[in-house]
């Protein structure tokens, strides 16, 4: 597997950038969303936020591709790339993420407190058509009567659920705006020129003594696999760092212990296990491109990874955003002058979701330890 399969991979995942970007633009750049801030504004058109989706998915495999292979690539195109296409993929990223932390949490002070006193989540791309085609948007699920022992819960459930809607809600306006701005800035439109050019020719790094005679230095086939168990061995150590052991129980209870402290800071234990989750999307970006272009140019990378590595990193996502959601309980049980019944209920809504890292790490280690399986 030479670099031909390399650069044919970088091609495909820069072909499917520019598709994206042009979906976008033929959606109206996001002009359904125009009035994100309101109490009535409507959710972003599907078409905008597939195309949104595809833009940082394609943005993702070129940016961890570069710091795969880099060594097979010219040094300063892919050290000038990476940085503009992670600044890219984290700002699309907001909008959706705040969207999703405020639906996760809604949802969970529901099941919690049985209350439909709070605002419903509203829908957001393609995690809630299922339920939009099921339940009319701005209405409540029914919910089921509290019971007794929930009395004190379901008194602050509803304004909980009203400063979360209240404070997502802007910074995911905020997000919008942002990615808007980023999306029409000239930042924006030079990674797009540079993408175009991948599209087409990719910067390979040159022999190290090229013919004295040629016009051009040639670009010296050389073998990917090395790189890519590099990456393997990279996620190896970072997963033999974790502690599984503890992971072994759905429920660690030292790590809660200091996931409940007061404490504003993220959880210590927290750090390891997204550092984990970068070094798995890595690999998996690797096996793409030692499988070839044809195998991910239509983006979806699960004819090519063995299931095991699907449901770590299904696992690694919960864990992630139940950690993020956690956070924002806590963040939102900090604003002053807030009633005690409305912070108890954020205490547990925090607790819920520190529980809930828990289970997502106790599904990763029962995953990781199972013998790989390859998909047809």
């Amino acid at each position: 597997m030479d670099t031909h399969a390399l650069a044919d991979y970088l091609r495909a995942q820069a072909t499917e950038f520019l598709r994206a970007l042009r979906r976008h633009r033929e959606s109206g750049a996001g002009a359904g969303a125009s009035g994100a801030g309101g109490p009535g504004r409507t959710a972003p058109p599907a078409d905008d936020v597939d195309a949104v989706r595809a833009l940082r998915r394609a943005a993702r495999r070129i940016s961890g591709t570069l710091h795969t292979f880099q060594p097979l690539l010219d040094a300063s195109w892919a050290e000038e790339m990476r940085p503009e296409l992670a600044w890219l993929s984290g700002t699309l990223a907001m909008e959706q993420a705040y969207a999703s932390r405020l639906e996760r949490l809604l949802q969970a002070l529901h099941r919690l407190s049985g209350s439909s006193a709070f605002p419903a989540p509203r829908p957001v791309g393609r995690t809630t058509a299922a339920t939009a085609a099921t339940v009319p948007t701005g209405v409540p699920a029914p919910a089921r009567p509290a019971a007794p022992d929930r009395g004190n819960l379901t008194v602050g459930a509803a304004k909980a659920g009203a400063l979360l809607d209240r404070q997502l809600t802007l910074a995911r306006t905020r997000a919008h705006s942002t990615a808007l701005q980023a999306l029409g800035s000239s930042r924006f439109h030079a990674v797009a020129d540079k993408v175009a050019l991948l599209a087409s020719e990719v910067p390979l790094r040159a022999t190290a003594h090229p013919n004295r005679g040629a016009t051009a230095p040639e670009a010296t086939p050389c073998d990917l696999r090395p790189l890519a168990a590099a990456a393997e061995e990279r996620l190896a150590d970072a997963v033999a760092a974790l502690p599984l052991v503890a992971a072994g129980s759905p429920y660690n209870a030292q790590a809660l212990v200091h996931g409940l402290s007061p404490d504003p800071a993220p959880h210590p234990q927290d750090a390891p296990w997204h550092q984990v989750r970068l070094l798995l999307r890595l690999h998996r970006y690797a096996l793409e491109a030692l499988a070839g272009a044809d195998a991910a140019s239509a983006g979806d990378p699960g004819d090519v990874v063995d299931v095991r590595l699907l449901a770590a990193g299904e696992a690694l996502d919960r864990h992630r955003d139940a950690s993020e959601a956690a956070a924002a309980a806590a963040q939102a049980a900090r604003t002053p002058r807030i009633a005690p019944a409305t912070a108890y209920a954020l205490g547990v809504l925090h607790a819920d979701q520190r529980h809930e890292v828990e289970a997502a790490r106790y599904a990763f280690q029962h995953s990781w330890r199972k013998e790989p399986i390859r998909l047809p």
